[in-house]
């Protein structure tokens, strides 16, 4: 451990029980997405009264801080704040205090990893170059970023770290990966409009839910024997709605998923295949098909140098054998992508598995354990220091 990592171990020591009963009150208050006001508002105090310059509103609820010489380059930050619409099941005395909403992805721990990393840099002055942390809204429906980035948040950012908890590995441990990181995303919708008639008699009409359940299979079984299997793409369906009757064929029926995809070419060429799919299927059975592809957001690509870097510094605080590098990237999708099309950065994974392992993310049964806030904040306060000096 150099001597820099002993200060910033030093400079935590005294507030890290703060910044759990931080993150557990957080826990026990979340917010949805676009509507983190008390969050927002919370945050921006904390930050204040460790000196930090703060903006509050930034990309509609977002809150940014900053630190340093205002002519020095600008090394950012970003966490994300919002919770999800999931009913708590883990039975802790902090749990959620609001029926049906939940931090069930750890953005609660994410908020307080930014707060203590803006507090250990705070105590120690360590750096005379311009440090930006970005406290981000609405990551679940992947509009934060695009919010904050039209109000100009990356500014003069020569490089941005983030960072995500992940259940797959115990505390102590991270995962990194260069390159790409996650996948691109979309929402695809559907709807495959027939014609209704009589229960007793389904060949009068034209089945719009038999139809549906044709377009699901043959969309797997296109993407099987159609697609190259080395470019893996997802298609899942969250939601089927239709019909209006249990003895009425049903005229008209609505598909809604998502689509998943590690290539950004092949990617870029799905919703013309899926429409050309979905409409043959449609077709060959006398209905017709309406399709929508939203994209969410881009695959992100974690700058190799910047990898490096966090790399090296987290092996001050763990050793080697608890740095795991990743084989292969993430389906799941992240809208910090967005930010790395205007800016290199890196993102990393932080264990928070415990002794008793960990329920996924986006599960009501999510419970992180608190010990791997320490790491996080450990990591990245050295990261960002090391790469202001290295400017």
């Amino acid at each position: 451990m150099n001597d820099l990592a002993k200060k910033i171990n030093d400079s935590l020591k005294d507030i890290l029980p703060a910044l759990i009963q931080l993150r557990r009150h957080l826990h026990a208050h979340p917010e949805l997405s676009g509507q983190e006001y008390q969050t927002a508002a919370l945050v921006a105090g904390e930050l204040r009264k460790s000196g930090w310059e703060v903006k509050e509103a930034v990309g509609r609820t977002g809150v940014v801080a900053e630190m340093g010489n205002k002519r020095g380059p600008v090394v950012g930050l970003r966490v994300d704040m919002d919770a999800l619409p999931i009913e708590e099941r883990t039975g802790l005395d902090y749990a959620s205090s609001f029926q049906g909403l939940m931090h069930a992805c750890g953005h609660d721990l994410h908020t307080c990893i930014g707060l203590g990393v803006a507090k250990v840099l705070a105590k120690n002055k360590f750096t005379t170059s311009r440090i930006r942390i970005i406290f981000q809204p609405a990551e679940e429906i992947a509009q934060g970023a695009n919010w904050m980035r039209a109000e100009k948040v990356l500014d003069g950012v020569k490089a941005l770290f983030g960072v995500h908890v992940y259940p797959d590995l115990s505390v102590g441990k991270i995962g990194i990966r260069s390159g790409t990181f996650t996948a691109a995303a979309a929402e695809l919708e559907i709807d495959i409009v027939g014609d209704g008639g009589h229960g007793a008699r389904p060949h009068e009409g034209i089945d719009s839910i038999w139809i549906a359940a044709k377009v699901i299979s043959g969309l797997q079984e296109a993407i099987s024997r159609r697609l190259d299997a080395l470019k893996p793409v997802v298609i899942s369906f969250g939601k089927i709605s239709g019909g209006n009757a249990f003895n009425v064929i049903a005229e008209r029926v609505k598909l809604l998923g998502t689509v998943r995809c590690l290539d950004i070419n092949l990617y870029e060429k799905l919703p013309k295949w899926i429409e050309k799919i979905v409409k043959n299927i449609a077709s060959n059975y006398g209905a017709q098909a309406q399709i929508k592809f939203k994209s969410i957001a881009p695959p992100v690509y974690n700058d190799p140098e910047l990898t490096n870097l966090l790399s090296t510094c987290a092996k001050n605080f763990i050793d080697e054998k608890n740095i795991v590098y990743l084989e292969n990237p993430s389906l799941g999708a992240e809208d910090f992508a967005f930010f790395l099309q205007d800016v290199p950065g890196t993102m990393f994974r932080l264990g928070v598995a415990g002794d008793k392992g960990c329920a996924p993310l986006h599960s009501g049964n999510f419970s992180l354990d608190e010990r791997s806030l320490e790491l996080g904040i450990k990591i990245l306060s050295q990261t960002i220091i090391m790469s202001t000096e290295s400017s």
